[in-house]
């Protein structure tokens, strides 16, 4: 190969745009994924023949990715400018740096089976991306076939890291292939192209044949009312003098206009109580009183509501604690879940999964002084308690509340289903993003947590989609964006536990050990050929 660095930076660009236009909503044309790397690859192999630095390569590959970050997520900065600057600036730099890292353990390596350690090293960095304070994982690979839940029934063995694999591994047969005829000149069909072929086609295939011929049958019916009520997130859910009685107000008229006597449960979105309050004062409060005169004519339902809740503490409980110096008391803020049963007490779960920036002060447990730099975006800015594990609500049946950002978390959900939710509802708020893909895009990620747990989830959204799927990712109901909505369906309650529900993220851990064991060979390795090369002394 012999690219000019005009070509390189051409081949960064299509590398970007091909990432993007197969994205959910932002083109999806799903099959071009399967080539979206290949001309990254097409760099690295430019730049090794040259042995030129990793500068080159990190320059080029930032380019792609950024076009990547830029073209899916752009609709971030809706919501907040600044937030969506240093999300695209940093997800662009961790992608950047890994494939820069996989580019020199491949040069070092000097082997051509080296090439696949890019499956191991790019799954690491989507695991990582899970489970620290800058977590962003919706750019995840396994996530671009959140509208092609056909091609993707066998996640319930592996979860999306499953589909990070495959898509990674037909990109690497396809660059070979693509070697093979460009550079060697062969243009039979060789074993690069046939093998390419039969690893895009045989998870479809096998996927096929895991959907359902016959309707769903045997499992108890379980019938949920869903309230969209389309409150404006900027201008009037959180606005001064907005009371919560009256957006319950417009709540309860869009529920009972769809509530009947076999109703058994009625669920509200995220902050659908926009105002704060303590906890244990619930019961004292005036809008409490206000939803049970509006229960007790539903006959036997409950509820399942959002509420932005306050906790007191005489000692710092957590680094969401805020000191209140003349009570002399700490307080923590909570987006909370709240399930109101018939009979019996309410019950509060507060979210673990918090949005960086938004809810969550990245390392400021580390750094008490970033705090500060908390984005107001609605309601209480600044770090929010969570919940140190996921729970569920043990009512007739089990019910897994999952808020909002939670659902991009595929291994979070497991562990509800596992305390054995049999029942999986998303309460979300998506109208920060507008009329964007944004919304369209975590709609389609709730088919995943199906697929995945094969559970039935419910979506209640304050605006965007609301909507139902089965347990094979099929949308069953779905609203429209910027409406008031309110419909009723019925959902079998199943409580089969999948491969990927009982384990989780196992292919994440196992990349994660992989490449920790790839990098040390690297170095040794490297280390070995730098002895061999220094001359003997006489």
């Amino acid at each position: 190969m012999n690219l000019t660095r005009a070509q390189r930076y051409l081949l960064s660009i299509c590398s970007g745009i091909l990432l993007s236009i197969s994205f959910p909503y932002t083109g999806s044309i799903t099959p071009l994924v399967f080539v979206g790397f290949v001309p990254l690859l097409f760099l690295s192999e430019d730049l090794k023949e040259k042995s030129k630095g990793g500068w080159h390569l990190f320059l080029q590959t930032y380019l792609a990715f950024l076009i990547f970050n830029l073209g899916t997520t752009w609709w971030v900065a809706n919501s907040s400018f600044i937030g969506a600057l240093l999300a695209f600036v940093f997800n662009t730099l961790f992608m950047s740096l890994t494939f820069v890292l996989f580019h020199f353990v491949k040069k070092g390596l000097k082997s051509s089976w080296a090439i696949w350690i890019l499956i191991p090293l790019w799954m690491s960095f989507e695991y990582f991306h899970f489970n620290w304070d800058l977590s962003w994982p919706w750019l995840t690979l396994g996530n671009f076939f959140s509208i092609r839940t056909s091609w993707i029934q066998w996640y319930e063995y592996t979860g999306v890291f499953g589909g990070s694999a495959w898509v990674l591994a037909v990109n690497i047969l396809l660059f070979q292939w693509f070697r093979s005829v460009w550079i060697h000149k062969n243009k039979k069909w060789n074993t690069w192209l046939i093998s390419s072929l039969f690893m895009f086609m045989l998870p479809i295939v096998f996927s096929w044949k895991k959907l359902p011929i016959l309707p769903f049958k045997g499992a108890r019916l379980y019938n949920v009312a869903v309230v969209q009520p389309n409150v404006d997130p900027y201008n009037e859910k959180f606005a001064l003098g907005t009371s919560n009685e009256q957006q319950l107000q417009r709540f309860f008229k869009l529920a009972n206009s769809v509530v009947d006597s076999t109703t058994d449960l009625v669920v509200g979105p995220e902050t659908a109580i926009s105002q704060g309050f303590i906890e244990s004062r619930l019961q004292g409060l005036p809008f409490y009183s206000m939803i049970q005169n509006e229960m007790q004519h539903w006959g036997k339902a409950a509820l399942l509501i959002g509420a932005s809740t306050v906790e007191l503490f005489d000692t710092k409980h957590s680094r969401a604690s805020v000191y209140i110096p003349g009570q002399r008391i700490y307080y923590e803020s909570y987006n909370s879940s709240l399930h109101i049963p018939q009979k019996g007490e309410p019950s509060f779960i507060h979210k673990s999964k918090l949005v960086p920036g938004v809810e969550m002060i990245p390392f400021s447990n580390i750094f008490p002084f970033l705090e500060t730099l908390a984005i107001e975006n609605g309601g209480t800015s600044g770090t929010l308690g969570i919940e140190k594990e996921p729970k569920v609500f043990h009512a007739k049946n089990t019910l897994a509340p999952i808020v909002c950002y939670e659902s991009i978390y595929g291994d979070f959900v497991a562990k509800q289903v596992r305390q054995g939710a049999s029942i999986l509802s998303v309460i979300t708020n998506d109208g920060w993003w507008g009329d964007s893909p944004g919304y369209k895009q975590h709609f389609s990620f709730s088919a995943l947590r199906a697929i995945e747990n094969r559970r039935w989830v419910v979506r209640s959204a304050n605006t965007g989609k609301s909507g139902v799927f089965d347990e094979f990712g099929g949308t069953v109901k779905e609203t429209g964006y910027w409406k008031e909505a309110a419909f009723q369906v019925a959902i079998p309650t199943l409580g089969r536990m999948t491969f990927y529900t009982k384990h989780g993220d196992y292919l994440g851990q196992i990349a994660y050990l992989l490449s920790l064991i790839i990098l040390m060979l690297s170095i040794l390795y490297a280390f070995k050929n730098r002895n061999k090369s220094v001359p003997c002394e006489e």
